[in-house]
């Protein structure tokens, strides 16, 4: 019988992990990408790359579009200024997040 090969990760305190890096070779996985959890009835949890073809459509199409000018004109590319910028501020205000600070028990 073959043996399976094994990757372990850690779960922060906020229930996030980094997927073990032979597992992103083998699912090819990139930054951004997303998986899904599958579980079997037996309890056997599995996990599996969700392809472009899965997603919106219209969402990856628009950022293939956005993707492809960004690389061809790059100059286009400009820090928010003015009045933007103020009102963006103002819908952010003064957050304040750590991603490592625990999660309340009703985020739980």
């Amino acid at each position: 019988m073959t043996a399976l090969a094994q990757d372990v990760s850690k779960l922060t305190d906020r229930y996030q992990t980094t997927v073990p890096s032979g597992v992103r070779k083998q699912l090819k996985l990139g930054k951004g990408d997303q998986i899904r959890y599958c579980i079997e009835p037996s309890g056997r949890v599995y996990i599996e790359p969700v392809r472009a073809e899965e997603g919106d459509a219209a969402l990856g199409a628009f950022l293939d579009f956005v993707e492809a000018d960004i690389k061809a004109h790059p100059e286009h590319i400009r820090a928010f200024e003015g009045a933007l910028r103020d009102r963006l501020a103002a819908l952010v205000g003064d957050i304040d997040l750590d991603l490592d600070a625990p999660l309340s028990p009703e985020d739980e």
